[in-house]
């Protein structure tokens, strides 16, 4: 059943001097967080018979490859085409790619005239909190005009090889998180994923984490519920680097931006039977989620995440097992390759506590040849506990 649910589960600031338009509370950047509060429908989208000024909107550029890459234009998500041939048409695109490399070399936003004096090209800066610069929004019109409000967007990071992500404000607004609730650092990427909801591209990102490769990269749109129960649409870019540590060592890195979309179509969501049929198999006080076989690392919950273990201790992985369990892991490791395997672990708790926990885990394909694990966890009965045979614990 587990194969069968997953087949279908995954089918398929600105260092300027900042501008009014940037500085608006209700959903532009990370001074504006005290606020929190997004932009209401009518204000975030062209009302029902207008159409939208495309050709003086927002371009947001990727800036992480070998070449720019326009990945949202305005509202509108677009799947990492090259500047040079998204604007290949466009009489100023030396300018523009003048602009975008003088903007990253420079690491704030700028302001330029083309040399006809007849445009002006502005610059914002896309810049996660480490100071690595994600992307590049970038805009050009007539000298006469300012600029539509820009829709801020979020970078983000996760850290492939330690398995922990870490997000800024705008990212977490962008996901519909409450960025007043949520930490920023030191994150599972079960926290940058919601519970619960499901979506394909998921399989995507998820797949992209437990097999990394240098220099993948992933565009996408998905439909979620922010925290407020309203239905949002998020666009999403990430690319795979592997980056050098002040140690000496490497580590495999996907940087990635999120922001607030809308579709250029509306689209009915679809009936989700993969959706349905985990409904239909959820059972009070058992918390299901997907895990990578190769580290434990958690990554998504598919119920409500479980209270009895401390799911976001800053080692994860193994770490949330008790040493004593080795063995049973290393067992349940062996038997992962034939589908499914079940034993009783002892578990962090919150505090120094270690707490017995009942799981099944099914192996599951996300992509091709790209598994994880589908655990189910419960806490133990006492004859179950007995049966486990654990070792003492000194």
């Amino acid at each position: 059943m587990a194969n069968y649910v997953n087949s279908l589960m995954f089918a398929s600031r600105q260092t300027q001097s900042p501008h009014t338009r940037d500085r608006d509370p209700k959903y532009c950047g990370a001074d504006s967080v005290v606020s929190r509060r997004l932009l209401s429908r009518a204000e975030r989208y062209v009302p029902a018979g207008k159409m939208p000024i495309m050709n003086h909107d927002w371009l947001l550029v990727e800036t992480l490859g070998s070449e720019p890459v326009v990945v949202a234009r305005g509202l509108q998500t677009k799947n990492l085409v090259p500047i040079s041939v998204f604007l290949r048409r466009n009489p100023h695109l030396m300018a523009i790619q003048t602009a975008i490399r003088e903007t990253v070399q420079a690491g704030q936003g700028l302001s330029s005239i083309t040399t006809k004096n007849d445009r002006v090209i502005r610059t914002e800066v896309v810049r996660m909190s480490d100071g690595r610069i994600h992307g590049v929004h970038i805009w050009i019109g007539p000298s006469d005009i300012e600029p539509p409000q820009r829709p801020v967007p979020g970078p983000l990071v996760w850290d492939l090889t330690a398995g922990v992500a870490t997000d800024t404000p705008e990212s977490l607004i962008n996901s519909g998180m409450n960025p007043e609730t949520e930490a920023t650092h030191d994150r599972a990427f079960a926290d940058d994923l919601p519970a619960k909801d499901l979506n394909g591209t998921e399989a995507k990102v998820l797949a992209m984490t437990i097999k990394p490769v240098v220099g993948h990269t992933l565009c996408t749109t998905w439909d979620v519920t922010d925290h407020l129960g309203e239905p949002i649409t998020v666009g999403f870019v990430a690319r795979v680097l592997l980056e050098p540590q002040d140690d000496g060592s490497e580590k495999l890195i996907s940087r990635a931006m999120n922001w607030r979309t809308e579709r250029e179509a509306p689209v009915e969501r679809p009936d989700n039977l993969a959706q349905r049929i985990l409904n239909g198999l959820a059972q009070p006080g058992v918390h299901r989620a997907l895990v990578d076989l190769d580290n434990w690392k958690l990554l998504k919950w598919l119920d409500d995440p479980a209270p009895f273990f401390d799911w976001r201790n800053r080692d994860g992985g193994p770490a949330r097992i008790h040493p004593a369990d080795a063995r049973h892991m290393a067992r349940m490791t062996t038997e992962f390759s034939g589908g499914t395997t079940a034993a009783v672990l002892r578990m962090r708790a919150e505090g120094s506590d270690w707490r017995p926990v009942h799981m099944t885990i099914n192996r599951v394909e996300l992509d091709e040849n790209i598994f994880a694990g589908l655990i189910s966890m419960r806490l133990p009965t006492d004859d179950e506990v007995a049966a486990a045979a654990l070792d003492p614990i000194d």
